[in-house]
């Protein structure tokens, strides 16, 4: 009985006690992060409307963003991990495929961040590498388990949706339920959105991404309004991911040779001359989607910014400018939904009160098509969009536009990301690929837990598995076997880096020496 207890203090304890840690910072860091976003937006709003009058100032400010291209281009060709969205790379970082410096990836995303948005371009993970580094280095097992519940708390410090930030980690980023990692990211998002809760009006920023709104109920009746919007999402989504795959392949192999400072700087000026025209062609989206909610919107000008934001946004990704693409989605989601609201309500009859309730599901619809996460997408728009007078609207809504992506095999936008990412990462390097036969040891972190519920290397297969005796091999209750100290696994795996590999192994199932062999495929 002691022993059970000396086992629970030492692996279970110390990492909770690491997620409270790092819940508390992203809660503070995303709180302080929103200030100064809101501060460079305000500044860039008012600068484009100042163009309007003073030509000249789009002059200066060409000047400024080469300024911030030459540095941002210096930034990222030494340390790459800053590149692109957050989220594709939270992503990769918590499956392993993305190794990173927390610190230099922390200051690097703020300060990049912050430059994207003045400029009008469309962090949780980095502060959760850090306090796994300081509060639980002895126990590197633990330490992308930590990574997951940095990741889910900055998703919901950012937005002030703490189901839909505990689903990110375990729909998303792992793909899995898990009972470690729904520990890890529960307490960590638990402890942000208080901290942030505690701190935003304090600082003069709003906890939530969206004020609270009121939508029409539907009735059993009108239910084919969600579907229909679900498909109408579905269909959109299903081309831009299309859209995306040309034009940034196109960007990558055709213009490969070009320097990063130009392209950075074409999408900077790109943006200035549509931002000119128009600040709802650009910026983050959050101020587009308050206005779509409230109303607003000519159709004309709505459509043009639906193809000029999809493209600044594929162009902005593929240039690795760092920003987001969570928000640039919403808005997308929001665009077509007000215009199909617009048009039933101009052409088919429907009533006004209708309008808002549209682009809600709209929204809702767009993570489900574009991001391929139908659950995070009902929770969001239950916690978020304040549809929770809608469930079974919302429900059909996500899956109606999922459905439709998953038809034509249709990959999330973050999953290509994410590849392109890993690709870029290694190139000119050569993957090598191992055969392995290890052994769990006794007190190693392995012991006692299932294979499901461990996150192993990146690109590693557990092929088999040798009970220790043969009474040993009684499947539990949830068809799965938990493995105890002296079980042999039969792993395959392939990988960039075999030291970072070995270690990560060892980590999990205990030091030793095993033997490898070479391998053609995994």
């Amino acid at each position: 009985m002691q022993t059970k207890k000396k086992s629970i203090q030492h692996s279970i304890l110390p990492p909770l006690l690491c997620s409270v840690v790092t819940g508390a910072l992203v809660g503070a860091v995303v709180a302080l992060f929103k200030l100064c976003a809101q501060t460079v937006i305000g500044y860039s709003g008012r600068m484009y409307a100042a163009i309007q009058t003073k030509w000249w100032i789009a002059v200066l400010l060409i000047a400024a963003f080469a300024g911030i291209a030459a540095v941002a281009s210096y930034i990222y060709k030494k340390e790459p991990n800053v590149r692109g969205g957050g989220i594709p790379t939270s992503i990769g970082i918590v499956r392993g495929d993305i190794r990173f410096d927390w610190l230099k990836n922390l200051f690097a995303s703020f300060g990049l961040s912050l430059a994207s948005f003045f400029v009008g371009v469309p962090l949780g993970t980095a502060i959760g590498r850090g306090v796994s580094r300081a509060g639980a280095k002895r126990h590197a097992a633990w330490d992308r388990y930590i990574l997951t519940g940095g990741a889910c708390a900055g998703f919901t410090a950012a937005t002030g949706a703490p189901i839909s930030g505990i689903l990110f980690g375990l729909e998303e980023a792992h793909q899995r339920i898990s009972p470690l990692v729904f520990a890890m990211t529960a307490t960590a998002s638990a402890v942000a959105k208080m901290v942030s809760d505690v701190l935003s009006p304090i600082l003069g920023v709003e906890s939530h991404l969206f004020a609270p709104i009121h939508t029409v109920t539907l009735s059993t009746g009108e239910l084919w309004l969600p579907v229909l919007i679900g498909l109408a999402a579905g269909v959109y989504s299903l081309g831009f991911l299309r859209y995306y795959k040309r034009l940034n392949g196109f960007f990558r192999k055709k213009l490969k040779k070009i320097p990063s400072f130009v392209k950075i700087l074409t999408v900077f000026v790109l943006t200035l001359l549509f931002g000119v025209v128009s600040y709802s062609f650009i910026s983050t989206g959050h101020g587009l989607i308050d206005t779509l909610l409230h109303g607003g919107g000519v159709w004309y000008i709505l459509l043009a910014a639906l193809l000029v934001r999809a493209t600044l946004m594929i162009l902005a990704s593929s240039s690795g400018i760092t920003g987001g693409l969570f928000l640039p989605i919403l808005a997308l989601g929001a665009v077509i939904s007000a215009l199909l609201g617009k048009g039933m309500i101009a052409w088919c009859g429907l009533p006004q009160t209708y309008y808002l309730l549209i682009v809600v599901l709209g929204i809702c619809a767009s993570i489900a098509g574009m991001m391929k996460t139908p659950i995070i997408a009902i929770l969001f728009a239950l916690e978020a969009l304040s549809a929770a007078n809608n469930v079974l609207p919302v429900i059909l809504t996500a899956s109606a536009a999922y459905l439709v992506t998953e038809l034509f095999y249709a990959d999330s936008i973050n999953d290509h990301v994410l590849e392109h990412r890993v690709s870029e990462i290694h190139e000119g390097k050569t993957a090598e690929a191992f055969d392995a036969q290890i052994t769990v040891k006794n007190g190693s972190f392995a012991v006692g837990k299932q294979i499901r519920d461990i996150l192993w290397p990146s690109d590693l297969r557990v092929l088999s598995l040798k009970k220790v005796s043969k009474g040993d091999t009684v499947v539990d209750a949830y068809g799965e076997k938990v493995l105890r100290p002296g079980d042999e696994l039969h792993v395959r795996y392939m990988t960039y880096d075999h030291a970072a590999t070995h270690a990560e192994l060892v980590a999990l199932v205990g030091e030793q020496n095993y033997e490898e062999e070479t391998v053609e495929t995994v």
